[in-house]
């Protein structure tokens, strides 16, 4: 059957269907890698030290026996999605050998840039389930789908369960370990001459410690809050304070906010913005706040699954704690309305840009 346009109305639909089974079904790529690192998959193919069979792989795993048919399974869409490569020795899917991609490296728990800490934290129930209730908390007055479920603002959640708290607080490291290095290497002429550096919201301290030991002369400040900071250590050129950014932070020569602001609305950026201002030693040129974030229409960022994963980030900070990620326009309205006079966006850290502002 075609339309009068001569399209197959038929063809048309069973696409459509399909569009729609993979959208329904998208959280099936989620929890399947959750489980390719619950069970530790990456770190025994590497450990193997060469191209593993599917028979090699399922003795090595802690599965029970009568699950072993089904391991060939997990690895095919995994496969499929680029966490594995794969070589055929034989018409056997025993024999199949499988290897490392460079995604799966990140997934290993000794690599310096794991990422299996994001994995665990964001496939965790705690966040997941949110999702669920985002059409109750689009008829409610909740701030964000995660209150609707839990009762309580995000950060206050993670206030009051130490053990949520530890995940994300790993998770956020292992992004701090990868983003640093990086930053380091490729934008060392960012902290170039700084004297003091606050690292506000800094976690445990990933970024500052990795910038305290590239720039000994820098004094580093690991600002967040008090329950975060607790019990850390600093050392000669790095300090850890607790406190409140929406009250007052310590001063220096500049201000460091690496995926902060995408956690709040406008209004809360501004004064954010603003104490970051307050802050600035002598407020002259060589002064400056220093932004690692997303902006949405980065020009160099056209490929369409780095607008998707732009895309899924706004939608995670909508559901989680109000917040988003920003265009360049609305980056600009921000700076503008917390009283800086300019700016640099430099699009050089994949999906994420620097954005340099200035008193």
């Amino acid at each position: 059957m075609e339309s009068p346009n001569g399209e197959d109305v038929a063809s048309n639909l069973l696409k459509a269907q399909s569009h729609i089974w993979n959208h329904i079904f998208n959280f099936i790529n989620s929890m399947s890698l959750k489980c390719v690192v619950d069970l530790g998959i990456p770190d025994i193919i590497h450990n193997y030290g060469k191209p593993m069979s599917l028979s090699k792989l399922i003795s090595s795993l802690p599965t029970h026996p009568s699950k072993s048919p089904y391991i060939y399974r997990l690895m095919r869409i995994m496969t499929h999605s680029g966490f594995f490569s794969q070589q055929s020795v034989t018409d056997n899917e025993l024999q199949i050998e499988y290897m490392l991609t460079d995604v799966s490296r990140l997934l290993l728990k000794n690599n310096p840039m794991s990422v299996t800490s994001i994995v665990h934290a964001m496939l965790s129930p705690i966040m997941t389930n949110p999702w669920h209730q985002m059409s109750t908390w689009l008829k409610n007055e909740d701030s964000s789908a995660f209150e609707t479920t839990h009762g309580r603002y995000f950060w206050d959640y993670a206030a009051h369960d130490p053990i949520f708290n530890r995940l994300f607080n790993e998770s956020m490291a292992s992004d701090g370990r990868l983003v640093s290095d990086l930053l380091i290497d490729k934008c060392k002429g960012v902290f170039h001459g700084l004297e003091s550096l606050v690292d506000v919201a800094g976690g445990t301290g990933t970024m500052a410690k990795a910038l305290a030991k590239s720039f000994p002369q820098m004094e580093c400040v690991v600002f967040d809050l008090p329950h975060v900071v607790d019990g850390l250590q600093g050392s000669h050129n790095l300090s850890y304070v607790g406190g409140d950014m929406f009250q007052e932070i310590p001063q220096a020569h500049a201000i460091l906010l690496k995926w902060i602001l995408h956690d709040w609305n406008d209004e809360e950026c501004i004064k954010i913005l603003k104490k970051c201002k307050e802050s600035l030693k002598n407020k002259g040129k060589d002064e400056k706040v220093i932004i690692i974030e997303m902006v949405l229409d980065n020009e160099k960022e056209k490929v369409n699954e780095s607008i998707e994963t732009q895309l899924f980030f706004d939608m995670l900070m909508m559901i989680l704690v109000a917040g988003k990620e920003r265009n360049k326009r609305e980056w600009i309205n921000l700076i503008s309305s917390a009283g800086f006079t300019d700016y640099k966006i430099t699009p050089i850290l994949g999906l994420r840009s620097i954005i340099e502002i200035y008193p």
